[in-house]
């Protein structure tokens, strides 16, 4: 009978050092070059691992981003339409999920050929692995499992649909919005997506946008610029003498209790966005990636808050919330690559940008509720376009490039939508249904049912 070899785990981390393994175990082989094999696969098995963690932690962040999302635009709308806002942002979550899983993902990682492979896939459900999968089943054993890639991706798309919901908030009917929602979610976004993350043409060109400024906020922010300009601005917001009238949030401090989620939920945003942690290399760049993240927010706001100070004399809250919330939308593009006083600056700027952006809008009596189009958009287009400034990979042409391209795209196919959903179905609330508020016409209960409005 031939005897096994006993050989210590611990002395194969001088062939294998990328496990790190400090402490002894014994390992039954027949051979060293089992042995190695072994360690081989174990290894392997790690990197899988470790990146589908990285997926799961960072999805759950990014899902927690639903909360702010939703936190910060109860807190920017009037009492009277608090209720509804809280309702849009759980409906338009659950159904992009569903969206997204029937459609949109197989669309935005089409199978091979676009024209008949990855569209035909594009219209199948998602599938994961099955139950207890082995390493001989796994498919891409070197990348990710496909239901922590399947999650994340899902947060970004989920993501692209809130960034509408602040925008037309307080006039918009629910149902048609949410017909939107869907539309946008499950084919629109994902279209476009696939032109970069999907390995599309963007992606050859050489067009960079490591976590979203133009493929997500951007994006969001073109389809929300369609829909305000669909809808109109709400009831009394600009008088004939070009007045604007102050509609004051209700809830500042629920406001920024939002921006705060909003700041932790894009670590997982950026972070993940690496989408490996298998080397020593992956992880330090995370790192890098969640710290220059940190300082881009902080630029945003203490940009605005110095600007608005200036501008006003007085500090404005709301514009430092949304500075921040700039900054971070700025370092989005590329949050890798920048030192930690770049990153400040990039964010600087997109702080810049929302405190003179906002009133911009006004003065073309575009109503934007929560600042969404200078947050998402505006300062968007500036971190997409920032890229080259601390990426030599980059080239400004390529990235105009791609930044239009997205932008065209979204914003005519959303205004079609827009449009066709305002002769089907209307997608404004009377005048009437606006002053009294849509939590007692369309909701039948108030938020805060204790205070007038």
């Amino acid at each position: 009978m031939q005897l096994k070899k006993i050989l210590p785990l611990a002395a194969l981390t001088v062939a294998v050092p990328s496990l790190g393994l400090t402490q002894e175990a014994e390992l039954v082989v027949d051979t060293a070059s089992e042995a190695l094999e072994a360690v081989a696969a174990l290894n392997t098995e790690m990197v899988f691992i470790l990146n589908s963690l990285l997926f799961l932690i960072g999805g759950f962040l990014v899902f927690f981003m639903a909360a702010g999302f939703c936190m910060l635009e109860t807190g920017l709308v009037r009492s009277k339409n608090a209720t509804m806002q809280a309702t849009k942002n759980v409906a338009l979550f659950s159904l992009a999920a569903i969206a997204y899983f029937v459609v949109g993902f197989n669309l935005m990682y089409p199978l091979g050929d676009w024209v008949i492979e990855g569209w035909l896939g594009g219209i199948s459900p998602t599938a994961l692995e099955p139950v207890g999968v082995a390493l001989e089943d796994v498919d891409d054993i070197e990348y990710a499992s496909i239901g922590s890639d399947f999650i994340f991706q899902l947060m970004f798309c989920a993501a692209t649909a809130s960034i509408v919901s602040g925008a037309v908030a307080e006039r918009v009917k629910l149902w048609p919005f949410l017909v939107f929602v869907v539309i946008l979610t499950g084919i629109i976004y994902p279209i476009q997506a696939s032109w970069s993350w999907g390995e599309g043409f963007l992606d050859e060109m050489g067009f960079s946008d490591f976590a979203g400024s133009s493929i997500v906020h951007a994006a969001g922010g073109w389809a929300a610029l369609a829909g305000v300009l669909v809808i109109g601005s709400r009831y009394g917001k600009y008088g004939k003498d070009g007045r604007v009238t102050v509609m004051p949030g209700s809830n500042l401090p629920l406001a920024t209790l939002g921006m705060f989620i909003l700041w932790l939920g894009w670590f997982g945003f950026n972070g993940g966005s690496q989408l490996a942690m298998g080397t020593i290399s992956d992880v330090a760049d995370v790192s890098r990636i969640f710290a220059n993240t940190n300082m881009a927010a902080s630029g945003g706001a203490v940009a605005a808050l110095i600007l608005s100070t200036l501008l006003y004399k007085k500090p404005d809250l709301t514009m430092v919330l949304n500075g921040a919330l700039a900054g971070l939308v700025s370092i989005t593009a590329e949050p890798l690559t920048p030192s930690l006083g770049a990153a400040t600056l990039i964010g600087a700027v997109g702080g810049v940008i929302v405190v003179f952006a906002v009133p911009f809008l006004d003065k073309l009596k575009i109503d934007d509720v929560v600042g969404a189009i200078p947050v998402h958009l505006f300062a968007g287009l500036w971190g997409t376009m920032a890229v080259p400034l601390t990426n030599s990979d980059a080239n400004f042409v390529t990235q105009f490039i791609g930044m239009a391209l997205i932008g065209a795209f979204m914003f005519g196919a959303s205004l079609v939508v827009w449009l066709i959903l305002k002769a089907v179905m209307g997608v404004r609330v009377s005048d009437e249904d606006q002053v009294t508020g849509l939590d007692k016409t369309d909701m039948g209960m108030e938020a805060y049912p204790e205070f007038s409005n």
